[in-house]
């Protein structure tokens, strides 16, 4: 059910979908998104408003910086009241990051923002960027018979897949289905007709009012770990100056080396106020740091528990965190609780 007063923003970052073949060259080109209605006549067919932004000039994804979240985010702030739901166009290798990011600065959130994209560009032939770009729009305008949005949170939706931003991970560079959620339900499934997973959407049963945020502190690594790493890595990596936190990115449920130098280091690290959270490198799973005596020795040594937190959503919340000026036990304190879903508690 749609109210008559439905509207979407479409706003188009960059990214493969935004790409078309130029004829005499053959090579692939960002195309101005005024040619949208021309590429994609189909979207005729919504029977309500769909405007555009395009970022100028268009962006790579892996040229994607805080700054452009910060953009995205100054973007739906001014025009949150005139549009019910937001579809961003996002080249794909980023866009757990950003999807990440966009949770936490997007406080009280109450209106869909879905990032979408393609592995094919839309002007080519076999493109899933069409698919994804139609379903993203009708799930945007989605509303329940009070005339509320179905999905209010930040999503991706990629490959038939509404899955929450937050939760979500590039897992292949080739397949249309190149993003997975591996520790959290799909929030919808669309075939003949789009399936909501409604108890798995966070909705709010009183109004809300939205608090975008900009403050960002970048001062974050991710420190992955190997068979063989060498303590002069890890001294250097701890080492670096301004740091203030670090993803460790450990083996199974949050294990790691029982060396006297690693631990120490940590312990050393912890002191500084440099703040360290344990992410499994698993695709799926949680970190249990009490399970083994090798995890009980990270947590003895001051590191904090990333439960099943993707990479991506720590390195994002950890920047935003920092950037509002928390101490570091309060950084600590606010990585074990959920602040938008990103964790299960």
């Amino acid at each position: 059910m749609n109210s008559p007063y439905t509207s979407v923003l479409l706003i188009y970052t960059g990214g493969t979908i935004g790409m078309i073949e130029n004829a005499q060259t053959g090579a692939l080109e960002n195309f101005n998104f005024e040619q949208l209605q021309k590429q994609i006549p189909e979207l005729q067919k919504f029977n309500f408003p769909i405007d555009t932004y395009q970022f100028d000039p268009p962006m790579d994804s892996s040229d994607m910086e805080p700054d452009m979240w910060r953009k995205l985010v100054h973007i739906i702030q001014e025009n949150y009241n005139r549009y019910h739901g937001f579809v961003i166009l996002h080249g794909t290798d980023t866009m757990a990051y950003t999807a990440s990011a966009l949770s936490f600065m997007l406080e009280d959130l109450e209106k869909p923002v879905i990032l979408t994209g393609s592995q094919l560009p839309i002007g080519v032939l076999r493109t899933d960027g069409k698919e994804n770009l139609m379903t993203s729009i009708e799930i945007a305008a989605a509303q329940t018979k009070e005339g509320k949005p179905l999905v209010p949170e930040v999503c991706i939706f990629f490959e038939n897949h509404l899955m929450r931003g937050n939760r979500t991970t590039k897992m292949n560079a080739e397949n249309f289905n190149a993003f997975r959620s591996f520790n959290y339900p799909v929030l919808a499934e669309a075939g003949i007709h789009i399936k909501y997973n409604n108890v798995q959407i966070r909705t709010y049963k009183e109004e809300r009012k939205l608090k975008p945020h900009y403050l960002l502190d970048t001062n974050v690594v991710v420190l992955k770990l190997f068979p063989g790493i060498q303590e002069n890595v890890v001294a250097t990596i701890l080492g670096i100056e301004g740091l203030k936190a670090v993803v460790l990115e450990t083996y199974g449920s949050g294990n790691a080396p029982r060396k006297e130098w690693f631990i120490r280091r940590l312990c050393q690290a912890s002191a500084q106020g440099i703040v360290i959270v344990n992410v499994t490198q698993c695709n799926a799973g949680m970190v249990e740091m009490e399970r083994y005596e090798t995890g009980y020795q990270l947590l003895q040594a001051g590191v904090v528990c990333g439960y099943d937190s993707t990479t991506e959503s720590a390195v994002t919340k950890l920047m935003f965190l920092l950037g509002h000026g928390y101490t570091p036990d309060e950084v600590r304190d606010r990585m074990n609780r959920s602040m938008a879903g990103e964790i299960t508690i």
